[in-house]
């Protein structure tokens, strides 16, 4: 399973970040990509969740 921060983001104030994993479809097999832009705190538990 791939597993990327891909951008760190910046605005104004707040420090996010861009984080990508692959995650295998339990209907077809197949592999699709998951976006999602957070907090750089959070990102490791994005990518450690299912």
């Amino acid at each position: 399973m791939a597993k990327k921060t891909v951008a760190t983001l910046q605005t104004s104030s707040k420090r996010l970040s861009k984080a990508i994993k692959m995650v295998k479809s339990p209907k077809t097999g197949a592999y699709m990509f998951v976006e999602a832009i957070m907090a750089p705190e959070l990102v490791n538990d994005f990518l450690n969740k299912k």
